[in-house]
């Protein structure tokens, strides 16, 4: 893999107009079933999909197929990380942390270190750098906001 960029760590804040309570579990999988279009895991353990350290889930089909896996899980420090696997293309930690600006807002930083594991996860990468990424974390906000 000569010549190409094998890792990206990327990270971008988004500010909701909601409290901390209500926004972290937004970022759980269950949680992320209220807002992102499509988005229906399939529990793997637990069955009942509610979060914890060592949750394992899946999402995608055929080449996008993805497992996940909850690392760390903080509810009282607002605080998840996940490691993600496409095996077909790529491998990631996606670290997210929320922080009260005030009782009805609330910052939320979002970091992704992925790693290409062939040319199709080097071609993938691209969404998790630069400008794509930010677009990508702010598109989240949007959806956050309109759905509920």
């Amino acid at each position: 893999m000569a010549g190409m960029t094998t890792r990206i760590r990327s990270s971008h804040t988004i500010t909701l107009e909601r409290p901390i309570d209500a926004c972290f579990p937004l970022f759980t999988a269950k949680g992320e079933e209220r807002w992102v279009p499509g988005w229906r895991p399939q529990y793997v353990h637990p069955a009942s999909g509610e979060a914890e350290p060592g949750q394992v889930f899946i999402t995608g089909d055929g080449d996008e197929r993805t497992w996940w896996t909850v690392v760390d899980f903080d509810p009282a420090a607002h605080h998840a990380r996940y490691s993600r696997v496409t095996p077909a293309s790529r491998i990631g930690l996606v670290d997210v942390r929320c922080r009260s600006v005030d009782e009805r807002v609330t910052e939320v930083k979002v970091r992704y270190e992925m790693t290409a594991l062939n040319a199709a996860g080097e071609a993938a990468l691209q969404a998790y750098a630069g400008a794509a990424y930010v677009a990508m974390i702010e598109d989240w906000k949007r959806l956050i906001d309109a759905a509920d």
